[in-house]
This record gives C-alpha cells, sequence and structure tokens, in this order.
C-alpha cells in the first residue's frame, strides 16, 4: 500500500510542480495586464462562483471515493448519478450567481457580465468528479497528466488574450474552458478502463445524499468563511482592495496543490485502515496530521520572509500593497489544511451530523471579524479575520465539541515527526 501511495503522490506533485511554474509565469503577466481593478473583479467572481459550488456539487466530492472502496459493482451507478444531478443542479446554480452578481453590482456592468461567464465553471466542474474514480485506484497519474496538458492550453490561451490585448470577459471563462477539457479527456479514459456504463439511479441518489447533504450545509458554510473577506472587501472598499487581496491570497495558496495531493494520495490508504484495524486507521491519520502541519509551517516562514519579493515577481510593482496582507494571510495556511484532515476522519468515523455546527461557528466568526476589521485595518483586517477564523474553527471548536475532541488527540500525535519516518521506513 505504502509503494501506490508514493507513486500516486509522485505522479501528481511532479505534475503540479510543472503546473505550478507556468501559473507563476502566466499570473504575472495576466495580474500584470489586467491590473488590480479588473484582476479584482474576476477574483470577485471567483468567490461568487465558490458560494454556490457546494450546492452545485451537493457535497458527492466528499464521498465518492469511500463510496467507490469495496463497491466496484456499482461504479457505473455512483459515478453517473453523481455527475448527471450535480450538473443538472449547476444549471440551477449558473441561474442563481448571474442574477445575484445582477443585484448585488447593478452599477457595473462589467462585474455582472464576469460573473455571468464564470459561472460556466459550475457546470464544466460536475463533470469533473470523475477524477475521484482515479484517486480511489491509485491511478492518479492520469489526472495528473491530463491537468497538466489541458493547464498547456489554457497557459497558451491567457497568453494569446494578452497578446490580442483582449478584454476581462475572455479571461472570464478560462478556468471553465480548462474543467470542461479536463472532465471530457478523463471521461474517455475512464471508458477504455472501465466496462461500466455512466447509469442514473434515484436509489443510489438517494443513499448517496443521505451521507453528502451534511456536506453541502458544512461545505456553504466553509466557502462562507473562506470568500467573504473577498465579496466584503468588493463592496466596502472596492475592486483594487479586492485585487491586492487576492494577489496576497493566491501567492499564500500557491502551494496548495502540494497539500491537495498529499491528502488525496493518503485517503484510500486511511479509508482501508479504517476497516483493517482501529490502530492502523489512526496512526494513518496522525501521520497526515503530522505531514501537513510541518510542510505548512515550513511555508509559512518561509513567504512571510519572502512576502515582498514573491509579491514584486508574481504580480509587480502595483501590487506592492499585498506585501504585508500576505505576511499575515500565509499563516491561515497550517490551521486551513488541518481542518480538511479533520474532514477526512470525521467522515471516516461517520460523524458528517457535526460539520454543520463546526462549519457554521467559523462562518459566523468570520463574519463577524470582517465586520470588524475591514474598517479599521482593510486588507489586512480581512486577512487577519481570516488567520483567526480558521484557527477558531479547525482547532479550538474540535475541543469545544465533545464528539470531536477525540480528533484533537490525533492532532496532538501528529506533532510526532517521527511518524513520517516510520511511513517511509513501512513501519
Amino acid at each position: 500500500m505504502k509503494d501506490k501511495v508514493i507513486n500516486n503522490l509522485s505522479w501528481l506533485l511532479i505534475c503540479k510542480i510543472i503546473q505550478a511554474v507556468l501559473g507563476l509565469i502566466i499570473n504575472a503577466y495576466v495580474t500584470r495586464y489586467l491590473g488590480p481593478s479588473l484582476y479584482g473583479i474576476i477574483s470577485y467572481a471567483a468567490s461568487v462562483a465558490a458560494f454556490f459550488l457546494p450546492i452545485s456539487k451537493l457535497g458527492l466530492e466528499e464521498i465518492l471515493i469511500q463510496q467507490t472502496i469495496g463497491n466496484s459493482k456499482e461504479e457505473g451507478k455512483i459515478y453517473g448519478t453523481s455527475i448527471i444531478a450535480s450538473a443538472l443542479t449547476s444549471l440551477a446554480c449558473m441561474v442563481g450567481m448571474t442574477c445575484f452578481s445582477l443585484i448585488a453590482n447593478a452599477d457595473s456592468k462589467d462585474t455582472s457580465i464576469v460573473c455571468a461567464l464564470y459561472s460556466l465553471v459550475l457546470l464544466f466542474q460536475s463533470f469533473e468528479l470523475i477524477r475521484l474514480w482515479f484517486q480511489s485506484k491509485y491511478l492518479s497519474k492520469y489526472v495528473a497528466v491530463v491537468s497538466l496538458i489541458v493547464y498547456c492550453v489554457t497557459f497558451s490561451y491567457k497568453g494569446i488574450l494578452i497578446f490580442l490585448k483582449k478584454n476581462v470577459y475572455w479571461f472570464a471563462i478560462s478556468d471553465g474552458i480548462g474543467y470542461l477539457l479536463i472532465s471530457i479527456i478523463l471521461i474517455i479514459i475512464y471508458r477504455k478502463l472501465e466496462s461500466q456504463r455512466f447509469i442514473f439511479s434515484f436509489n443510489v441518489l438517494k443513499r448517496l445524499l443521505s451521507k453528502s447533504k451534511y456536506y453541502i450545509i458544512s461545505s456553504m458554510m466553509v466557502t462562507i468563511f473562506a470568500q467573504t473577506d473577498k465579496i466584503m472587501l468588493n463592496l466596502m472598499k472596492g475592486d483594487a482592495a479586492t485585487g491586492y487581496y487576492s494577489a496576497a491570497s493566491n501567492c499564500a495558496t500557491i502551494t496548495s496543490f502540494i497539500f491537495v495531493a498529499i491528502i488525496n494520495s493518503l485517503l484510500p490508504m486511511i479509508f482501508e485502515n479504517r476497516k483493517i484495524s482501529e490502530g492502523a486507521f489512526e496512526k494513518s491519520v496522525s501521520l497526515l496530521y503530522c505531514i501537513i502541519i510541518y510542510l505548512s509551517l515550513i511555508q509559512s516562514v518561509g513567504m512571510t520572509v519572502m512576502a515582498f519579493p514573491i509579491i514584486y515577481i508574481m504580480n509587480g510593482s502595483a501590487y506592492i500593497p499585498a506585501v504585508p496582507i500576505l505576511r499575515v494571510c500565509v499563516w491561515f495556511s497550517t490551521f486551513s489544511y488541518m481542518g480538511a484532515v479533520r474532514d477526512v476522519w470525521i467522515l471516516a468515523v461517520g460523524k458528517q451530523k457535526y460539520l454543520w455546527r463546526v462549519n457554521l461557528c467559523g462562518a459566523a466568526m468570520n463574519i463577524i471579524l470582517n465586520f470588524v476589521f475591514i474598517p479599521l485595518w482593510g486588507e489586512i483586517g480581512a486577512a487577519v479575520a481570516s488567520v483567526i477564523t480558521q484557527l477558531f474553527t479547525n482547532v479550538i471548536v474540535g475541543i469545544i465539541l465533545k464528539p470531536l475532541r477525540y480528533n484533537n488527540k490525533l492532532i496532538i500525535a501528529g506533532l510526532n515527526p517521527a511518524l513520517i519516518k516510520d511511513f517511509l521506513k513501512g513501519t
């Protein structure tokens, strides 16, 4: 199992590192070309779309790998039902997102149009659920290679837009194009590797929703405390402030692919260990905590020290006001990724019903803190609010809620770096 995990992770990391390098290059040109205000509009549209994404995906993304393991005879029904249901819901969410922008941004034609175009992401991401099948089979190399190829295509697309001096509308559909291409190619590969056809089943949908329903509300709450800052900044401070804050937060999460790859690669092992023994399961969760905590701390220290050259190189001199924002907001990453690991544990032990309480607390905390700190400190205030919210939601709430306290013991166990050494040795 260790070899499968490492091989799976290696493919993901190699391709994602190449993507990150390409992303640094094209992002540097895009942010300079658009400027803080237009870049702020794109970031605002992405934040609004993020609010509708949990509804469009019906919480299915969180449970599909678990549902696939040990249930291979129904894979066609599971993924067919999930993709079709998510696609239909996404269409309704696209309408909702467009209507919201028309009302909230009635005085900005550009913002409303960009939001409408960006909403295509919701539909195309629903088809991308098929990537979870590859993860469950330790076949992430296909996802990694396809994503890299498509990323090169969208990289070229954005380069052409800059060369031709196209307006912001063309950039608004770039993410949607990427998700569409990835989905099409992965579905074709799935059909080559798997004989089961996609079938829609109301019974399967009912069973899936009985587990995923907890994640719909929970994910919406997560989105609130992950995206509220940008939306409130846009409404209270304007497009430029949103652009500076988005530039800083994008730099802070530039290495997020590493953490996502690690978590996704260890997911199947954790779920399989849950069926083997409680000891093996707990050790694998603590191992994941260990890797995530130490890597994120290294990242946070490094970006705090190197904030100025990072912002200058990636975004240019126009974004220098984002430097102090980056030095603050990068510290939410440690607690944010710990929350992702906690959610894995919650799913494995069947405590999904507590998720909405956890994330409701986080959402309420974030809204309150943003209302207080943004008028006082502007973009820095939004960054401070994010750090406090992540700490409160992913650590402190776990102490307050008794059913989740045991997870904090696994966090403490994860502070032992020897866990990584033992895993690599195979012990």
